[in-house]
């Protein structure tokens, strides 16, 4: 029997799923999927032999961005992690400490959860043999308005910009940026073309976003990196 362990899941779905766990779980701490940081907080601290996610939440961004937060943290090592789906089949999303060690027989990595944190990593892809324009890291804390809310521009060339946000936003979405500095007031309509939830470990929850923007002024956007771009 586990001695803890905490199950995140759909409103609608976690009386049946207490109930399956209840009978192999001495202490069973249950959230629903819009308490994801609640959870987190929970996991962190008491460190439960075991964590259960509902198939559905751990394909969701916010699903796949507590895995991967779960995952990298070294303190959870021996938490093991489970998928569960509504008929009650189970996979195992291996810790990041469990992930050098052999695997039990029988275990399986979670593929959902895989697919899932590769669908919301875009930044990790290497998009620069696609790129239309050079882009550049900038430094410090700069802030970039979309449709009005504060975010921090981590890189930008001429044609678009790599953010960070706590807005959410999703892929296709059309939004107004103003980027603003001493010199120059740049503002343009952008496409998001990706986005991806993170829970960063010590920081608070956010977006990392993909912007193109839609008819720039180049001019000023290339003085704005010339002024500020990373050394």
């Amino acid at each position: 029997m586990t001695e803890h362990a905490v199950l995140i899941a759909a409103t609608d779905l976690l009386p049946a799923m207490k109930s399956r766990l209840a009978t192999n779980v001495r202490d069973l701490q249950a959230f629903t999927d819009a308490e994801a940081l609640r959870a987190l907080e929970t996991i962190t601290t008491r460190r439960p032999g075991l964590v259960v996610l509902e198939k559905k939440f751990a394909s969701t961004p916010r699903g796949a961005a507590l895995l991967n937060r779960i995952k990298a943290d070294p303190s959870l090592g021996d938490t093991q992690i489970q998928v569960l789906s509504h008929d009650g089949s189970a996979d195992v999303a291996p810790t990041a400490a469990q992930q050098t060690a052999p695997r039990p027989h029988g275990s399986q990595v979670a593929t959902t959860a895989a697919a899932a944190q590769a669908q919301v990593a875009p930044a990790e892809l290497d998009y620069r043999g696609t790129r239309r324009a050079p882009r550049f890291r900038i430094a410090g804390a700069r802030d970039i308005l979309v449709d009005g809310s504060r975010g921090t521009i981590v890189d930008l060339s001429t044609l678009g910009a790599q953010i960070v946000t706590a807005s959410i936003l999703k892929p296709n979405q059309r939004v107004r940026v103003a980027i603003v500095d001493d010199d120059t007031n740049i503002r343009s309509s952008a496409t998001v073309v990706w986005a991806s939830f993170e829970i960063p470990k010590g920081q608070s929850p956010h977006y990392r976003v993909g912007l193109d923007f839609i008819e720039p002024d180049v001019r000023a956007v290339d003085a704005y990196i010339r002024r500020h771009k990373r050394g």
